[in-house]
């Protein structure tokens, strides 16, 4: 994947606008990217994700945002939701989430969802394997995808175990590629990183890199003397199994990374245990 430029957020599209969180680091990088979404014309918008409790840039969504139909979380991380009840009560709206206990004064979303406000049109999508709970939005008139944190803007997303599935991360990257080939969705809205505009390249690249992860994860279960069907059922759950595998596998990466890579390599090897 080539360098991507800076990121500050903005406008994209008809309908869509990026408001940068100031809170970057290794997990976020840039920082949370909250998306003011809204039909052109319209008063009311849907404000996704509107990220940590920092005031200047809830100061700065609510000028975006104008009237606010509700906030929707794409999951419930906290660079995510954590001011997602504080700018509801602020805006006088609600909060959705597909799980109940994140919802205020609102439903739940479901799966196929269509919501319309103020003439927007979006469909949720749920797509579980970041977290258990996490969901995309597709914007038809945009022919854009939301897509959370199942795919970011720069390098790839962690599968957060145990919350996070491997199985299912499969299976929401291919119900996230079934829109490209279907020709709705040509465009990716991260909430983190830069838009992407290849959506057929960035997912097929998603699939080809963790396949290529669990070949690595297999091979240094060799060199430490093991095969997946050694693997107990339990094995993600290993105090030590997972670290060791992490230092063969992300031996090239910065060991700043190394806790996020456990993660993932606690959830690949549940997969192959299973498998």
């Amino acid at each position: 994947m080539t360098q991507q430029p800076e990121w500050n957020g903005g406008a994209f599209g008809e309908r869509g606008r990026c408001v940068l969180a100031p809170n970057p680091g290794v997990m976020t990088l840039d920082g949370t990217n909250t998306w003011v979404l809204r039909e052109p014309g319209a008063e009311r918008s849907i404000v996704v994700d509107p990220g940590p409790v920092v005031d200047e840039h809830l100061d700065a969504v609510a000028e975006s945002a104008g009237q606010v139909e509700y906030v929707l979380l794409t999951h419930h991380h906290l660079d995510h939701s954590e001011a997602a009840r504080g700018f509801a009560e602020r805006m006088g709206c609600g909060v959705r989430a597909l799980d109940p206990e994140l919802c205020w004064r609102s439903e739940p979303v479901t799966d196929g969802e269509r919501i319309d406000v103020g003439g927007l049109q979006a469909e949720v999508l749920t797509t579980p394997g970041h977290t258990s709970d996490s969901i995309s939005l597709v914007l038809p008139a945009e022919r854009a995808l939301l897509t959370g944190d199942m795919v970011l803007g720069r390098g790839t997303t962690v599968v957060v175990h145990p919350d996070g599935e491997l199985s299912a991360y499969f299976d929401s990257i291919a119900r996230m590629r079934a829109l490209v080939s279907e020709d709705r969705v040509d465009t990716l809205w991260p909430a983190h990183g830069p838009v992407l505009d290849d959506a057929a390249g960035v997912l097929d690249h998603y699939v080809v890199h963790r396949r290529q992860r669990l070949a690595q994860v297999e091979a240094a279960l060799e060199r430490l003397g093991l095969t997946p069907t050694d693997l107990p059922p339990d094995v993600a759950e290993h105090d030590t199994l997972p670290r060791r595998v992490v230092e063969v596998v992300y031996a090239d990466v910065d060991e700043s990374l190394w806790g996020a890579a456990e993660w993932s390599v606690r959830a690949q090897l549940a997969y192959l245990a299973r498998r």
